[in-house]
């Protein structure tokens, strides 16, 4: 982990459980990031719920539906598989069964899930705010679900 996220690779993501800050891993999965990035910059994230969060598990966020079932008019992206673990407060990118499928929906890995290790594409971490991450309503899926009010990129703020 980096000692401070440069402005430019850290997103401010507010919740309606509270400021979270995640720690882009452009080295790592750098057209993956470029994605967050430019969502965020366009105001993509801002309003989508937590469509599917598994106690023990993720929280999963960014269909523009609210339903695990859409993404943005961006084409899919290529995997970036990396050796990152998927482990608590690591963010990656969900797909549907064709590795080349992600596009805007990412998940929050609340406990070690090193199972999907190589498998999803890890683009960043959360460096602060991960107990607001832990208090986001459960469900899949969720009744009255928490979302993300804003999520801007720390350089823009």
């Amino acid at each position: 982990m980096s000692a401070t996220p440069t402005p430019d690779n850290t997103l401010v993501m507010n919740t309606t459980q509270g400021e979270v800050k995640i720690e882009l891993l452009p080295d790592l999965a750098p057209n993956h990031v470029e994605r967050i990035r430019e969502l965020a910059r366009e105001g993509f994230y801002d309003g989508i719920v937590f469509h599917r969060v598994i106690e023990g598990f993720m929280a999963q966020v960014g269909c523009p539906h609210g339903t695990g079932t859409g993404g943005s008019s961006k084409p899919d992206l290529k995997a970036e598989f990396n050796s990152e673990p998927h482990v608590r407060g690591v963010c990656s990118m969900a797909r549907a069964q064709n590795p080349n499928s992600a596009n805007s929906q990412f998940f929050i890995c609340f406990d070690d899930a090193r199972f999907l290790d190589r498998q999803y594409t890890v683009w960043g971490r959360v460096v602060s705010g991960m107990e607001n991450i832990d208090k986001i309503k459960r469900g899949e899926p969720v009744v009255d679900p928490d979302s993300i009010i804003s999520m801007k990129v720390a350089a823009d703020a």
